[in-house]
Formats: C-alpha cells, structure tokens, sequence
C-alpha cells in the first residue's frame, strides 16, 4: 500500500469508530449495534481500511495486545470481596460448567447446521464460549440489575475471556495439527498456559507494586507505567506461548486493584478512554475483514446457531451454575438470559480462521463471518430486550435515589437524617472519628473505608451510589474530590462552593456545578445552623417559611433533584422540598 492509503486507511477507521460510538450513545443503544455493521459496510466498500492490507502480519499480535489491555482495564474492576459464598459458587460453575457446555453443544449443532467439518466445527465451538466485560458492563449499566446479579454477570464475563482465549488457542493448534485422542496432553498444555499467564501476571503486578509504592511515580508517569507494564509482561507471555497474555492481563487488573496502597479510582479514567477507542478501532477492524461474499451462504445457519445458544444452551448453562444456590428464580432467569458476544470471539475468530483455511480444514472460511453474526444477533437481541426482561423478572435495582454525603457536621448529620425521613436510603462519610461517631448515633449508614476506593465502586456495600455531595469545611477537597470523582458514579457529584474569602489554593477556580448555589457556602450554613437554623422536610404544596432556603426536592418516586447554582427545581404534586429555615430546632415536619 502507498503512504497515502495508508494514512486514509487509518484515519477513516478511526472517524468510524469514534463516530459510531457518538452515534449510540446519542441513541441511547449498545455503541456495537452501531460499530459492527459501520466496520462491514466500509469493508465492502472501501478497501484502505482493510486492517490485513495495512497492517499485514502485525494484525493480529496487534489485536492480541490491545484485548490485553481490555481485560487489564476489567480486572481493575473486580474486588475479591465480592465474590463470597454463593456468589463465588455460580461464577466457578459459569466458568467451568459453562464452558464446557457451551463448547460441546456449540460444536454439536455447527456441525450440520453449518456444512462444516467436525475440526471446524471444534473451533468455532471453543471460539463462542465468550461473553466479555466490555459487552455486558455497559448492558449492566443500563439495565441496572441487582447487586448480586451484577457482580456474577461481571465477574463472568471478566474471567472467561482469557479462559476462551487461551481455550481458542490450544484448540486451533489441535486442530491444525490433525491431533485426535490427545486428552492428556491438551489438559497439560492448557495447565501450562494458565500458568504462564498467571506467574506473568504475579510478575507484572510486583512491578507496578514497586513502581507504585517505592517510586512513587505521579499520576501521569504512574498511568502510562501500568500501559507499559500491561504490554510489555501480555507480550512476552505471548511469546512464550499464545495467548496466555490475556490471563496475565487479568492477573495484572486483579493485583493492583486488591493490593493495598495503589489509588487505582484515580488511574481509572485514562484506561477507560483508551479501553473506549480500543473497542473502536477493532469492531471496525475486525469488520471489515467480513466480506458480503463470506455472509452469503451462512446468515441463516449462522442466526439458527445463534438463536440455539440464546434459547437452549445459555439457559440450560444458567440452571446447572445456579442449582443449589440461593438465587432467586428471577435471578436465576436473568443470568439465563444474558450472554453476548464480544471482542474476544471477534479477535480470536479473526485470529483463527486464516491459519486453519490456510492448512484447508473443511468449513473453516465460515468460522469468521459466522461469529460475526453470532455477535451481531447476540448483542443486538440482548441490547434491546434486556431491560425489560429484567422489569419482568423484577431483578431491577429500586429506582428510588441513594445519595452519599461527605461530611460529618452538625446540619450535615441533620441534613442526612431529613433525607432519610423522606424515604431516601442516605449514607454518610466521614474522615474524623467523632464525625463518623456522630453519624452512628443518628442512625444513618456510615460509608466504611476509603473514600475513592468506596464512591467508585470497589467496596461491595456501596453499589448503586446515585449521587454524591460534598459538604466538609474543606473547600480545596470539596472541589478536588468532586472533580476526582465526577464521571466515575452513576449520577451527579457536587460540591459546596467557596465563599469570597476563601484562602483555598485551588477551590476558587475550579469548575463544576456549586450545590445550593454560591450564597449558601459552609461558613454560612454552619453559622446559620449555630443561630437556631434547623433543616426539614414539608409536602411541596405549603408555603415555605419566611426566610427558608431549598436545598433539595424528592419526587414521589424516591428520585432526588438537589438546587444549584444554575438549576432550581420547580415543586410538584406529590413531591417533598427539603429545606434550611430559620427558627427553633424541634419544627421539623415528617413529609406527608
């Protein structure tokens, strides 16, 4: 190829892919509903962004790597605190059981279904026994299951990929190698890929351990150290022996986010955006190499196979991992029903494929285009009915609003207890100890551990945090908190604002929305409540006090809106203002 197809090639796959994922966000729909049929038609149609002609035999160690980095990204995610008692048994058996039957019955079924050799039909089996973070988190995100559900679909999903990967692997040189009743032998290799990758793994934490904690690196040195280290110790692993990069990865993510003394929540959001493009770059790379010639005689077999491991197989994988256990019948019912394909089915069928139409195995040209339906109708299928199969089954988080208040002051502690008394679930954090005593004598919940680490998700009796306020006498950690934290919960993080006098170093100039607007700051709402200020709640439709501030409105539905500086709710039917008044303590009145 010339410079100039080259630079085309490149940049047009990257538009596409940002691109797509604008597009699905503004519909509000999976960014792969939006990615894998973009990355087709510009295959078919314009052959610069063919990635095989622009990148040759770097392709797929490329892919491999960039995987790598996906999981290392999802292991960060994964706190082994939550994975106890039955929660840990249904995972185990998904990854174990799971496998095992998805592979056997997949190869079954693909066999006939699809006019393919048994060795093919072999490796498309081991290929489809995925599911994958990157699909099912943001799934999970917008169906907002239950806390339990959550963390086995994650876990799942996480674990399996590089137990799929190095699966693939092994069945492909299997397969390729024309071995037959080899079962001792496959069992050793794939003990000695887990291996590899795990003592690669234990290798490449220790590092950033150092790194982290001897070092000292900053926040931008120390990120790009974890890229290199994730890369470096994948691709070495690799060499060793194939795909075992993607367990050491995991391994990795793992590590540091158990390991103590590692401020992972702040490291997040530079993986996250690269995890982002990544995901773009290979939808749309892998797409592409799907010709319309490859679909033309799989599409309705491969939707058949497709519809087999949603209907039969997913549910039947549910059953056996769930038996004995806990769960409720709905949970039950919604694990059944929730196994998309992702990157790593996409990355090892590219993989793959090639080698073994190379050596001329039967029927493998198909493996390809039809994992690639088998993503599309996977993803697709789950993306638009998840959400409501899950009302059905009522495993849905409770829609009502659970707000977490940092501070641990007086008219804090009574803020928290009024919000409470109107129905909200409040927890409440707090750094000295007779804060944090006086917040357990008011009855509320007290946020256990470190801050970070408990807003973003790693401490699993905070999960489904819809917002966050910041009200500490502290303007410079106010501010710096809530823009440390914003985009790393589920709903909004706000902060007091610093009055005029103000002697913080950076409070007065950073951005972000002032709760309760500029006048209320915490010198004055700490001398007003010192005056005899107390704060209540009251039914929407009664006049307010003289003199009274509203700080926040709770609709009928449990749902939150707090006053900002820009955004003052307007009271409705059935809603409950919270309020700052002056007058004697003791008038506060229960909402009706």
């Amino acid at each position: 190829m010339t410079t100039n197809q080259v630079l085309t090639g490149v940049g047009l796959t990257l538009v596409l892919a940002v691109g797509s994922q604008i597009l699905a966000s503004r519909l509000r729909i999976p960014a792969l509903i939006v990615l894998l049929p973009v990355g087709f038609a510009a295959g078919a149609l314009i052959d610069d962004v063919d990635p095989v002609r622009l990148l040759g035999p770097a392709f797929s160690p490329l892919v491999s790597l960039a995987v790598a980095v996906i999981l290392y990204d999802a292991g960060l995610g994964l706190d082994v605190t939550r994975l106890k008692g039955h929660t840990r048994r249904v995972v185990v058996r998904l990854i174990w059981i799971g496998v095992l039957i998805t592979w056997l019955l997949a190869a079954l079924l693909a066999a006939p279904l699809l006019g393919m050799s048994r060795r093919a039909a072999v490796m498309i089996g081991a290929i489809l026994v995925v599911s994958g973070p990157t699909v099912v988190g943001p799934l999970l995100s917008f169906v907002r299951p239950k806390d339990r559900l959550q963390h086995i679909l994650v876990w799942e999903g996480s674990l399996i990929d590089p137990v799929g990967g190095i699966l693939g692997a092994l069945v492909f040189h299997a397969v390729s190698a024309s071995t037959q009743h080899r079962l001792v032998s496959g069992v050793a290799s794939f003990l000695a890929s887990i291996g590899i990758g795990a003592a690669g793994g234990v290798i490449g934490a220790a590092l950033l351990w150092v790194l982290f904690r001897r070092l000292r690196l900053g926040e931008v040195l120390g990120t790009t150290a974890q890229l290199a280290a994730v890369i470096g110790v994948a691709a070495l692993c690799d060499v060793l022996r194939d795909d075992t990069g993607l367990i050491a990865a995991v391994t990795m993510g793992l590590a540091v986010a158990n390991l103590p003394g590692i401020d992972v929540p702040a490291r997040r959001p530079f993986f996250e955006t690269l995890v982002s493009l990544i995901l773009g770059l290979l939808f749309i790379s892998i797409s592409a190499t799907v010709t319309p010639q490859s679909l033309r005689h799989v599409g309705l077999p491969a939707l058949g196979l497709a519809a087999f491991l949603v209907l039969a197989v997913r549910p039947l994988v549910a059953a056996v991992s769930t038996l004995g256990t806990h769960l409720t019948r709905g949970e039950r019912g919604f694990i059944g029903w929730m196994a998309p394909r992702g990157i790593v089915a996409a990355a090892t069928a590219s993989t793959f494929s090639a080698g073994l139409v190379a050596k001329g195995i039967g029927g493998a040209s198909k493996i390809l285009p039809t994992t690639f339906v088998v993503i599309v109708a996977t993803v697709t299928l789950y993306g638009l009915t998840a959400s409501p199969v899950a009302r059905r089954l009522g495993v849905v988080r409770p829609s009502r609003s659970r707000p977490l208040l940092v501070g641990g002051d007086p008219w804090v502690v009574d803020l928290g207890v009024v919000l409470k008394s109107a129905g909200l679930e409040v927890l409440m954090w707090a750094g000295q100890e007779r804060q944090r005593e006086r917040i357990r004598r008011a009855g509320i919940e007290l946020a256990p551990g470190e801050l970070l680490a408990a807003v973003t998700g790693q401490d699993p009796e905070l999960e489904g945090i819809t917002a966050v306020f910041f009200l500490t006498a502290e303007d410079d950690f106010n501010a710096l908190a809530a823009t440390i934290l914003r985009g790393s919960v589920e709903g909004v993080v706000h902060h007091l604002g610093a009055p005029p006098e103000s002697s913080g170093v950076v409070a007065p100039f950073i951005g972000g929305e002032v709760l309760f607007g500029t006048d209320l700051t915490w010198p004055t709402l700490s001398r007003r409540y010192e005056e005899g200020a107390v704060v209540l709640a009251q039914p929407a439709g009664r006049a307010l006090p003289h003199g009274a501030d509203m700080l926040f409105l709770v609709g009928p539905d449990g749902r939150l809106d707090p006053v900002t500086k820009s955004h003052r709710p307007l009271p409705g039917p059935g809603d409950t203002v919270i309020l700052l008044t002056p007058g004697g303590r003791g008038a506060e009145s229960p909402p009706e």
